[in-house]
């Protein structure tokens, strides 16, 4: 979902991702600490929306424009300041062109949300080969600090609030701060008996050549990935983000299986990847794949213009694509509240 966010600028597609992204949380969310996050990442992007008007509305804008909204005062700036203004002219083109780009990255940040509220870090522990097992732990650890974080300052503000106490402002802040990293510490402490009572950290032993191979084709093929991914979610790299993705998932793959070798375990209660599990997955590349090529095929249609201003119309085909986003709200089975 978010992939087909950063392919079009049309603030209906995108308020349409938004209202899919924001149906499936509600319906599959489980009721575990970091479900609650995605208020908090819906809260930031609206943040994000409010930065980008702002400045569009101070700093001005490249867009051209003839319909005036008003005119600020214009502060004078130095010489070697060029190109950058503060105050003058404020046009319908530029607050409409800074809604759609702003609107395109919020929606990024919300689909990232649904996915940190929907995601179990557990089960995405358990489904992490071996060679990764170590990165595993520190991802998942980052991911549920968010989220464990957000249920520590709502609890601890509702606490102060029973008795009376600001939860506001800086003083309430400051009060609040002290309980909730001595939270973390405790759980961090935790964390650490726990893995080592688990035996975590324990390798085989490997030839040094094979551990080295394994390094080096792990990184290279992680690498090769994230530049894939960057020139797939960018226009300008789409002629060589396909073919970096491909190669480094190769060679991400090929140092995989070598690392597991490295790395024995065992796993009690496997999990499985059922059918469900395909059509959650499938759901989603399909929305990224057919915006991807609507994006290609009918760009106006998913970017609209703002010089000169129109309104923008909703295109069939490509909404009726992101409406396949609405398909784990059907297969996966809703958890008793």
């Amino acid at each position: 979902m978010g992939t087909a966010a950063t392919r079009t600028t049309n603030p209906l597609l995108l308020t349409l991702l938004i209202a899919t992204s924001a149906y499936v949380v509600a319906t599959c969310r489980p009721n575990t600490p970091w479900a609650r996050s995605y208020s908090a990442f819906v809260k930031l992007a609206l943040a994000v929306l409010v930065i980008r008007l702002f400045f569009a509305v101070a700093l001005g804008s490249p867009i051209p424009g003839t319909h005036v909204i008003v005119t600020l005062p214009e502060v004078p700036l130095p010489d070697w300041a060029q190109g950058i203004r503060l105050g003058g002219t404020v046009t319908a083109e530029a607050l409409v062109f800074a809604l759609y780009d702003g609107l395109k990255l919020a929606t990024l940040l919300i689909c990232v949300g649904a996915a940190n509220a929907l995601a179990n870090p557990t089960r995405l522990l358990k489904s992490l080969p071996g060679a990764l097992y170590e990165m595993g732990v520190a991802v998942v650890v980052a991911l549920t600090f968010a989220p464990n974080l957000i249920a520590d300052v709502q609890r601890l503000r509702a606490a102060r609030r029973l008795r009376g106490r600001p939860d506001h402002g800086i003083r309430g802040l400051l009060h609040v701060g002290l309980p909730v990293l001595e939270g973390a510490l405790e759980r961090s402490v935790a964390l650490a008996a726990a893995m080592d009572a688990r035996g975590y950290g324990r390798t085989a032993q490997v030839p040094t050549p094979v551990r080295r191979t394994t390094t080096a084709l792990t990184l290279g093929g992680l690498l090769g990935v994230c530049a894939g991914t960057y020139g797939l979610l960018t226009a300008q790299g789409a002629g060589y983000g396909l073919p970096v993705l491909l190669a480094g998932l190769a060679a991400a793959l090929a140092g995989l299986w070598l690392g597991g070798r490295r790395t024995p375990r065992t796993r009690y209660r496997p999990d499985r990847w059922d059918a469900r599990a395909w059509l959650v997955t499938g759901s989603g590349v399909a929305v990224a794949a057919l915006l991807t090529l609507a994006a290609s095929r009918d760009p106006e249609a998913l970017h609209p213009g703002v010089v000169p201003l129109v309104a923008p119309t909703l295109p069939l085909w490509p909404a009726a694509a992101v409406l396949l986003g609405l398909l784990p709200a059907f297969v996966i089975p809703k958890e008793p509240s």
